[in-house]
């Protein structure tokens, strides 16, 4: 049986964290003290996502999208790996704590609609309001927003081996779900503190050379 792969993206499969990238350009200063207790974990990623957006003026949706458009940058080898596991017919979903309006257009043409899982934003009101269509199962009570223990639980079938990509908070209790894991950054940290099974990477041309090397696609 193949592996199935769940990979992030803010962060991981692009350079930077889009959320914070559009925080700091367009937010008031209360962002950063809402950041803060997201990676304190004294909040959860929903409240501190759905918080965060809050702060920002739906006025501002052209502008913020085309920030992110003309900004981020897709990490070196993305194109080749996803190539490499169509190639294998190995399964891969993106699972991001990002949101819609930029998540869709940053991976047009590179994967397919889908397979990508994330966040929503309502902009009729007067602030963004963010939604949350892969919200927490019954065996997750983390608040996690785009719940991808949740999403792992119901995407690889019974057997399977799991790898999650990642690099943050919101990779986390994914992690500690999986077989593997491939990580960066606050991922890393955590995977070396908790003693998870995993392997550091800094572009996708890395996590080709683990795929190829390991027993379970040979």
């Amino acid at each position: 049986m193949k592996p199935v792969i769940f990979c992030d993206f803010d962060g991981t499969i692009t350079l930077n964290d889009n959320i914070i990238a559009l925080m700091k350009q367009f937010a008031p200063p209360e962002w950063e003290a809402i950041k803060d207790d997201i990676l304190a974990q004294t909040c959860s990623v929903q409240q501190g996502v759905g918080r965060m957006f809050s702060l920002l003026p739906t006025t501002l949706k052209e502008d913020i999208v085309q920030f992110l458009l003309d900004t981020a940058r897709i990490r070196d080898g993305f194109s080749d790996f996803v190539a490499f596991t169509n190639e294998r017919q190995i399964p891969l979903y993106i699972v991001s704590g990002g949101i819609d309006f930029f998540v869709y257009p940053l991976l047009h043409g590179l994967v397919e609609k889908e397979r990508i899982f994330c966040n929503s934003a309502d902009f009729s009101g007067e602030t963004i309001r963010i939604t949350w269509p892969y919200a927490c199962d019954e065996h997750c009570q983390n608040g996690c927003g785009c719940c991808k223990p949740s999403l792992l639980r119901k995407l690889a079938p019974k057997g399977a081996k799991t790898i999650v990509i990642g690099d943050s908070i919101t990779d986390l209790a994914a992690a500690k779900l999986a077989d593997h894991v491939m990580a960066r950054d606050f991922l890393l940290e955590k995977c070396r503190e908790l003693h998870l099974p995993h392997t550091p990477f800094t572009t996708f041309f890395d996590v080709i050379d683990v795929l190829k090397e390991s027993e379970v696609i040979a």
